[in-house]
């Protein structure tokens, strides 16, 4: 049976969550006390597994505001707890079939509820002509037999038919006696339905494996069963470990040689390495190790006599190992997680698990890898619900799966009332809180994919993208070097703004490189950028480098006449208002032909727009030909921006 829809009410703060959809993976994302927890346990309680049971208590569970009116409320009978829409799979309808006839149901959708006092009901459309014809074919009654039970509509009728018979044949007793043994169809298919229903395991407390364990010690507990205690879940967890590297606790006193015992243990540290550094993206160069030796007297109880099986965790890198248990919280929860939901992947049950908020001590990146691991050892033998406020635990690309919880509050009362948690499938319907961390998710998705190719050339401003496209073509079509298309231009927003971009994307996009411009103040920032490891040597360089000025930007690769021509024609500008490369020349407070012009348009009568970079540069894209003039000027300003291409193009990987 497949989980396909839940809606939660009267428990906690969920007095309606409103139905929700459940996939194969299901993301409840909200803040804190938004109400995340109450819906899996509320959840939870429909049919928990044994390992975590979930009881309902109705002065500690139902909606405390309402308990004095609850008789009023419920009138009908136990207020409704869950309420599930489950999609019946092959394997389900071949049961179904067997005890009930083949086609006995007309939807493979069925509906579960459950109510205060634990009582859970099944309701789904059957089909009680073809269950009658089954139950009268299985006992083989003839025609008399049939004509004498009549023509029952349901099973119900069928058995009271059945028991009004004064004197029955054989076969009516037999088919009589079953269905009074059995039940209608309605109660053998709610008893089918139920048993066929996955169990729920909720999970809030993850539990942390022991660094080490006494051998003979922990195979008692075993036996009698302490080992399941709560106070010995460390060390259920470390058996677990054992099981999973390959070397269970009741082989290990079976191998009778060193040899076999070191090989086999040997074996057993490769198997667990790669297991876990399969999902462990933090530190690849870790090992992780299992010994069994002898104990040491000298070693705190109970380590100190007898087998001790210990893990330990070595570093390549720093040549030194450590405990288990000395490892940093993150990579303990996180391998201990591992261990523990490895063996239930592989229990062969259909338990849905319920994991409340977990991964909250691990890195960004480690949480991105505990995604990974469930969505490829849980999800394709287990449905999966867990809930965060990470924006890191966000599948950001399956949003489809996302449904955020939110402690909704009616603003328009008064005073103010909350409506309790309600879940939500559509993102644009819930408030600032309860979106962000689906907000901070999507932010880092776009920051490391917006604009951004394997290899990118990043510049200050978008007019430097066009200026640099409309150069490109121009010397593509005259069969010079332009741009290798490979390179991703992007802007950046200044050179203040470069080393904090790439910080950003570093070790996401496989080459960055810089073409700055170079302001007054901004030389300190230009030589740090050179000097700083976030970039490979020899990937940034100033426009100052490509033509001869201590001050350049992308503008100065024109001659001063040919930019007031690209000036003049982008802001229509007509005598005695026109820019000219003798006004340009005739100020001498800055060497950047883009600061003449502006200080030039700031003496220009009002009607006149102020001055922007991108305006140029945007009417220079729409009229190439200005470049295709076979002339000194922009031969000269083609050389320059040639020299720059080929130099960015030679960094190519």
């Amino acid at each position: 049976m497949k989980l396909r829809s839940v809606r939660i009410s009267n428990y906690r703060s969920v007095e309606d969550s409103t139905e929700f959809e459940i996939d194969d993976v299901t993301c409840l994302v909200g803040k804190n006390e938004a109400g995340k927890s109450a819906i899996l346990l509320a959840l939870g309680a429909l049919n928990p597994d044994e390992a975590t049971p979930i009881t309902l208590d109705k002065e500690r569970d139902y909606p405390r505001r309402n308990l004095v009116r609850y008789e009023q409320l419920h009138d009908d009978g136990e207020a409704i707890v869950a309420s599930t829409t489950w999609e019946l799979e092959d394997e389900d309808i071949v049961v179904i079939a067997e005890a009930l006839g083949d086609g006995a149901m007309k939807s493979r959708e069925v509906e579960v509820i459950l109510r205060y006092g634990g009582e859970r009901e099944v309701k789904a459309s059957i089909d009680y002509s073809v269950c009658i014809a089954h139950f009268l074919g299985l006992f083989k009654l003839d025609a008399p037999d049939r004509s004498q039970v009549g023509k029952p509509r349901t099973t119900t009728e069928l058995i009271a038919n059945l028991n009004d018979l004064d004197d029955p044949s054989s076969k009516q007793e037999e088919l009589r006696d079953y269905l009074n043994d059995h039940g209608s169809v309605v109660s053998q298919l709610n008893s089918l339905i139920l048993h066929q229903m996955p169990t729920f395991m909720y999970v809030s407390s993850y539990d942390r494996m022991d660094g080490a364990i006494q051998i003979e010690q922990t195979r008692e507990r075993i036996s009698t069963g302490e080992i399941d205690n709560e106070e010995q879940r460390g060390s259920r967890l470390f058996v677990d470990f054992l099981e999973y590297a390959g070397v269970p606790i009741d082989e290990i006193s079976d191998v009778s040689t060193y040899e076999t015992f070191n090989a086999w243990l040997k074996a057993a540290s490769t198997n667990i390495t790669e297991q876990v550094l399969e999902y462990w993206s933090q530190n690849p160069d870790l090992d992780v190790e299992v010994t069994i030796d002898q104990a040491r007297p000298g070693d705190i109880a109970p380590y100190n006599e007898g087998s001790i099986a210990r893990a330990r965790i070595k570093n390549n890198l720093h040549k030194v190992d450590t405990p288990f248990s000395e490892r940093s919280a993150g990579f303990v929860w996180f391998f201990s997680f591992l261990v523990k939901f490895a063996q239930i992947r592989n229990d062969g049950t259909g338990t849905i698990l319920l994991l409340d908020e977990p991964g909250l001590s691990l890195h960004g990146k480690a949480q991105a890898d505990l995604l990974r691991f469930i969505d490829d050892r849980l999800a394709p033998s287990h449905q999966v619900l867990y809930s965060t406020h990470s924006p890191f635990m966000v599948p950001v690309e399956r949003l489809h799966n996302v449904r955020i919880v939110e402690d909704r509050i009616d603003t328009t009362a008064t005073p103010r009332r909350s409506d309790g948690t309600k879940v939500s499938q559509d993102v644009l319907m819930v408030d600032e809180d309860a979106l962000f961390p689906l907000q901070g998710a999507l932010g880092y998705k776009a920051t490391q994919t917006l604009f951004i190719g394997e290899h990118t050339l990043l510049v200050e401003g978008p007019s430097d993208i066009l200026y640099l496209q409309a150069l490109s073509q121009e010397l593509r079509r005259r069969k010079m070097e332009g741009l290798d298309p490979r390179w991703t231009l992007c802007p950046a927003g200044g050179i203040d703004k470069i080393m904090p971009f790439v910080s950003l994307f570093t070790g996401n996009i496989a080459q960055i490189a810089v073409l700055s411009d170079v302001a007054q103040g901004s030389k300190a920032q230009v030589q740090k950028m050179r000097e700083s490891d976030v970039l490979r040597a020899g990937h940034f360089y100033a426009v100052t480098e490509f033509v001869d000025k201590t001050e350049a930007d992308i503008e100065d690769l024109f001659d001063p006449e040919f930019f007031s021509t690209i000036v003049n024609s982008s802001f229509n500008l007509v005598d005695p208002n026109v820019v000219s490369a003798t006004k340009l020349d005739e100020d001498e407070f800055t060497q950047r032909l883009v600061k003449k012009v502006e200080r030039l348009f700031n003496v220009f009568p009002d009607d006149i727009p102020l001055f922007d970079h991108f305006t140029p540069a945007d009417w220079l894209i729409r009229n190439p030909q200005l470049l295709s003039d076979e002339n000194e000027k922009t031969n000269e300003t083609l050389a320059k921006a040639e020299d720059i291409f080929r130099t960015f193009n030679d960094l190519l990987d």
